[in-house]
């Protein structure tokens, strides 16, 4: 009986082999990843750079605005510069040159300290985003860090001295450098996103015609500034057709408002550090216990690590769902093609469905296997090509053996449970249009995990998480769900011999029920015809009741 299973199983994955849908199986995971990185930075590039205006009747806060909203984009842009540089980039040559001077005895410095390993730890460190504060304060005119706080570093020491030769130079480049351009050292960066239209050039100018031109798709929006702001009687005025788009209101709104403090603070004779203590956030040190019941560092991978099942769940839906469903209509189309009554001659039916189930299994461990490696390679190499800076190794997060562990081992666990299901249901079926009918409550079940997703995630050892845990058609998804908490080695134990007890149950019931309807035709059977199947001896067939 076995070696007949195992031929049918090897057939049914060879026939799988030559089918174009196993090949776009194959690629749809790599190619949907690619795409859900590449498409939304490629919208991102596509979106229409917001054109507004201001009517300044303070005759102060548009120009102080600008200067704030220069500060972190320049800080953005020497990050960036002095980051190609380490990493030997051909892309650090887009900069100009004032920039690259500037940039490369920082570049040389961080070399000669960490190298590119520890890049990203250096650049996360106070001293360093100080001294890109410092840099971006000499180009927008805002004031930054203490000079001689960013002189007493090595790193910045021969910076300065090139910056005060390149300033004027870096500043003329950047006040006219365009939103298109400025889109090449960062899709981010508020210079590339908004683009004030200036209307004080123009002569004496009015909401009036400011409407006209929002109206006939000139501008974007507008902005009126009243004469004193400071006071904060009168109402600042935002217009657009726009009602949905707020970044740029929030944008302008954001630096108008830190400005606007400041000036109240010296108005009253507040001291700004004195302000800025009183207002001082709780500021809380992130730590974890051990199992050792010590106290660690929590690094960035360790909280992507806690959600990255997340992610597992999601994939191992697809994967479950879009296995089973292959199983379903191979047994419904083979079915309605006779190709079963062929095969029934020269095997079970007990052998036959066996055979499909592990076939299809061993086609759907295949699709797992290549969705893991190009997942695994895709976060090795496609930050790097994309040209994005992450902060998090994503490598070391998505090669977590636990994680991997548990999606194949739990991918296996889930089919096979829907795949009792679904065997039996394509059985009975003449059509896949019969076969989504039944097949509603199994969705029913599938959608669930889903939507506990987050809430599992947030709380993997909690009450509802372990509550779920323990219900056989939940447990795959959310016992993958709770990698990240983890549960322990009794909860794996108990979880996983329920579930197995439950899938045997049901292997029996589809046994039952398929070798009835594969040979069955015409109209379905109800639910509860299925049932009596099930309750009959071997070998006896239910009459059907006649309508």
């Amino acid at each position: 009986m076995r070696n007949k299973s195992l031929l049918v199983a090897q057939r049914e994955y060879v026939e799988n082999l030559r089918t174009k849908m196993f090949w776009v199986g194959i690629l749809f995971f790599p190619i949907m990843i690619v795409l859900a990185i590449v498409i939304p930075r490629w919208l991102e590039g596509r979106k229409d750079v917001r054109r507004y205006a201001v009517l300044d009747r303070s005759g102060f806060l548009l120009q102080r605005v600008e200067e704030r909203a220069a500060m972190p984009d320049l800080q953005k842009v020497f990050r960036e510069a002095i980051q190609r540089y380490v990493q030997k980039a051909e892309s650090f040559d887009e900069f100009p040159a004032s920039v690259r001077q500037v940039a490369v005895p920082i570049g040389d410095t961080l070399i000669e300290e960490a190298g590119d390993e520890k890049l990203l730890d250096l650049m996360e460190k106070r001293e360093f985003k100080d001294g890109l504060q410092w840099l971006a304060s000499n180009v927008s005119g805002e004031p930054g860090s203490d000079l001689q706080k960013t002189l007493a570093q090595p790193m910045f020491a021969e910076a300065a001295k090139e910056m005060e030769a390149q300033r004027e130079e870096i500043r003329q480049w950047w006040k006219l450098l365009p939103p298109k351009e400025a889109r090449d050292y960062g899709s981010d960066l508020s210079k590339a996103r908004y683009q004030r239209i200036d209307v004080a050039a123009a002569g004496e100018v009015t909401e009036e015609t400011l409407d006209r031109q929002i109206a006939a798709d000139q501008l974007f929006a507008y902005i009126v500034v009243p004469e004193d702001p400071v006071k904060g009687e009168q109402r600042f005025k935002y217009v657009s057709r726009n009602l949905t788009d707020e970044d740029l209101r929030e944008w302008f709104g954001r630096y108008a408002n830190d400005e606007l403090r400041d000036k109240r603070l010296q108005q009253e004779s507040i001291d700004k550090a004195t302000a800025d203590w009183i207002q001082k956030p709780v500021d809380f040190e992130k730590k974890q216990v051990s199992k050792a019941g010590k106290q660690e560092e929590v690094a960035k991978e360790d909280i992507a690590l806690k959600w990255a099942p997340v992610v597992g769940v999601y994939l191992l839906w697809i994967a479950v769902f879009s296995i089973s469903q292959m199983l379903l209509t191979n047994t419904v189309e083979e079915k309605s093609n006779r190709i079963l009554e062929v095969l029934l001659s020269s095997v079970s039916p007990l052998q036959l469905m066996s055979g499909k189930i592990i076939g299809i299994a061993w086609s759907g461990l295949t699709m797992v296997c290549s969705w893991v490696l190009s997942f695994v390679a895709l976060v090795n190499f496609m930050p790097a090509l994309m040209g994005m800076n992450l902060e998090v190794n994503l490598l070391k997060v998505a090669s977590d053996p636990r994680l991997i562990t548990s999606f194949i081992v739990y991918f296996l666990l889930g089919y096979l449970f829907f795949s009792a299901f679904l065997v039996g249901i394509g059985s009975v079926c003449n059509s896949v249009k019969e076969a989504s009918n039944l097949m509603m409550p199994v969705s029913i079940l599938l959608m669930l995990p889903i939507l506990a997703m987050i809430p599992v995630g947030q709380d993997p050892n909690g009450a509802l998480a372990k509550f779920l845990s323990y219900i056989p058609p939940f447990t795959p998804f959310v016992m993958m769900n709770r990698a990240g908490g983890p549960p322990s080695l009794a909860e794996y134990v108990v979880t996983s011999i329920l579930l197995v007890v439950t899938i045997v149950l049901l292997f029996w019931a589809a046994a039952k029920v398929f070798r009835i309807g594969i040979l069955m035709t015409g109209k379905p059977p109800t639910p509860l015809e299925m049932l009596r199947w099930i309750k009959a001896p071997i070998g006896q067939v239910p009459a059907r009741k006649q309508e």
